[in-house]
């Protein structure tokens, strides 16, 4: 099938991969020019692993533009899937969204075309797409005639897993109101549900994966579907969070209390990490839009601001565990390991480490940092914070009062803590991710104490 995707960032990108690699033509299309010229030239503007990879498997398959004429007349599905960042209020900002419905409008020429909403967007979002583009279309000569649907198909992808995420996923879910777009839809993703595709060597096929559930629901369902899943993990992340606290008082352990309730298959143990919470583009995002869309209703979400309000707490946690140990913090020197708000990636975007330095800076800490991808994003995004970037951990801890571990990247397991412990003024670690051996840090020499 011929497939347009509008915009080049996580989503956009891995899905325009993805299917491509799977046997469809496929456009990708970006207002950014210095991105389009990069991806041209095979270079990946974010980091996700194996994306190279797949992305030169699949080049036969693949185009890219700045041009709308060039992408959208002639696609059969056409993906929006540009950025929908917070506003102040917490509702998503759909300048983005609506460029690109009113310019799908002004090009879009196939007999039937399907018009896909993948960027996460607030519940009715499909219903204004569609008025938009059927307004862009009525204003060209015979546009009134254009045929197409609006669909939403949501994204669970997890940053660091993408590709697995897309090829192998847990299941594919797509809204629409007429049914033959999802008939098209359904023959879209036909290789992907039933797994007829060659998996690539760098990403084998998971053995018990032989097919993938299909869930075709409304569009209303289907929107809602993102923003409840998104907003039930991080409930879980701020639920084992909120036993920490618990646990740390009464003496417990917070890892085996989470061990021990995982094992229960109505629980099951994923996003039962304690720790410095959640940060991304998802959860944070999504969270507060379902709050902001429960409130254009009359309704409040007590549960889902809970949440909210522990995950930011966990940041806290971090400066009053560091003032337990140094007593004083202005004058310090502290070293964060990690910047990117979870392995495997580069993203900053809610990322704890980001808040964690400004709070630190607040309170007159000196503020090093080292992550493994991430620094030349961060310089790029964050130099105006004062942060000292490190090319590695132990010139990072040379001179460190503290080191806090925020993001677990398996590199940090396996560093030379002795080196590390030499070099610092004062061998004390906080893991705020409950992920180092705490048995050979104590025989390295460092003082070890985690988040709760």
């Amino acid at each position: 099938m011929r497939v347009a995707i509008i915009g080049t960032g996580y989503v956009g990108l891995t899905t325009g991969v993805c299917l491509a690699f799977t046997g469809h033509s496929v456009c990708c299309l970006d207002t950014n020019s210095s991105k389009i010229c990069a991806l041209k030239a095979g270079q990946i503007p974010i980091y996700e692993p194996n994306l190279s990879d797949l992305l030169e498997e699949s080049r036969r398959n693949l185009e890219f533009t700045t041009d709308y004429a060039e992408a959208i007349p002639g696609a059969e599905v056409i993906f929006i899937a540009v950025g929908t960042p917070p506003t102040p209020s917490g509702a998503p900002n759909l300048e983005f969204l609506s460029q690109a419905a009113r310019s799908i409008g002004q090009h879009i020429k196939s007999d039937f075309t399907v018009v896909v909403n993948k960027s996460t967007v607030p519940i009715g979002s499909g219903n204004w797409v569609g008025s938009l583009v059927r307004e862009a279309c009525e204003l060209r000569p015979n546009g009134r005639h254009t045929q197409f649907a609006v669909a939403s198909n949501p994204e669970f992808l997890r940053e660091g897993s993408a590709l697995h995420d897309s090829l192998y996923p847990d299941r594919i879910v797509i809204g629409a109101d007429e049914t033959r777009a999802l008939e098209v839809l359904y023959s879209l993703y036909r290789p992907i549900l039933d797994q007829t595709f060659s998996a690539p060597t760098y990403l084998p096929r998971p053995e018990p994966v032989v097919a993938v559930p299909l869930l075709s629901t409304d569009l209303a369902s289907a929107e809602l579907i993102k923003y409840a899943a998104n907003a039930f993990l991080a409930l879980k992340v701020s639920f084992i969070n909120e036993m920490g606290l618990l646990a740390e008082r009464v003496g417990a352990d917070v890892t085996e209390v989470a061990r021990g309730i995982g094992l229960d298959s109505r629980i099951g143990p994923r996003f039962l990490n304690a720790g410095l919470g959640w940060g991304g583009s998802c959860f944070g995002k999504d969270t507060s839009a379902l709050v902001a869309t429960a409130g254009e209703y009359g309704l409040h979400l007590p549960i889902v601001e809970a949440a909210r309000k522990i995950n930011g707490w966990q940041r806290d946690r971090v400066v009053e565990k560091l003032l337990h140990e140094l007593k004083i913090l202005k004058g310090r020197t502290i070293g964060l390991l990690g910047l990117a708000f979870k392995p495997n990636t580069d993203d900053l975007r809610e990322a704890p480490a980001i808040e964690i330095a400004q709070k630190l800076i607040d309170r007159g800490v000196r503020v090093k940092a080292h992550d493994p991808i991430a620094l030349e994003r961060f310089q790029r995004e964050h130099s105006r914070m004062g942060v000292n970037l490190c090319s590695s951990p132990c010139e990072m801890a040379d001179g460190c009062d503290a080191l806090v571990l925020v993001t677990e990247w398996s590199d940090y397991r396996e560093l030379d803590w002795e080196c590390v412990a030499r070099k610092m003024r004062n061998p004390f670690i906080l893991d705020g991710r409950h992920a180092l051996d705490r048995e050979k840090l104590t025989r390295a020499g460092m003082r070890y104490m985690s988040i709760s």
